[in-house]
């Protein structure tokens, strides 16, 4: 099925969940290996996707959703780290951050600059969501304030504006 095809907003919001935790997963192995984004995207599409943790099957997640995404990324990564520096404080660095965290967060802020069709608060929430699946401690906070200030960059008036190439 497509994702162009009518699905219940449930299984429309689970399958979109289930694309950006791919992605993020997806990120994070790429910043771990040498691998190209396109041998991963094909490894996810072939084997991960559709299955939990323990390999059981669950909702299929949104497969153009998590190319987009992870596509996006890869393409724009420095302008999107630029835009996530651009609020970190002042004694932070980006590579300070853990690897998790910034497959989160440039996710997510490749979304907020890219996805007219959601709110702040529906990207920045499911990004949170995801924080809290990998952490317990104060990251989801720290997840959930930077995109704040992120958004308000990328996202003027709530209107994405994308990345210009400069």
């Amino acid at each position: 099925m497509t994702s162009s095809q009518k699905l219940p907003h449930d299984i429309v919001r689970l399958r979109r969940s289930g694309a950006r935790l791919a992605a993020v997963q997806a990120l994070y192995l790429l910043e771990m290996t040498d691998r190209g984004a396109g041998g991963v995207i094909r490894e996810f599409m072939e084997d991960r996707l559709g299955l939990d943790d323990e390999g059981n099957p669950v909702e299929d997640a949104d497969p153009d959703l998590f190319k987009g995404i992870v596509n996006g990324v890869v393409e724009k990564q420095s302008l999107i780290d630029d835009a996530i520096r651009g609020r970190l404080a002042k004694n932070w660095r980006l590579d300070r951050i853990d690897s998790t965290t910034r497959a989160i967060l440039r996710c997510a802020v490749q979304e907020l600059a890219t996805r007219a069709d959601l709110s702040n608060a529906v990207i920045i929430e499911e990004y949170v969501g995801i924080a809290h699946a990998f952490f317990d401690g104060d990251e989801p906070k720290f997840v959930n304030g930077l995109l704040d200030k992120v958004a308000a960059d990328v996202r003027p008036n709530g209107i994405p504006v994308g990345f210009a190439d400069s």
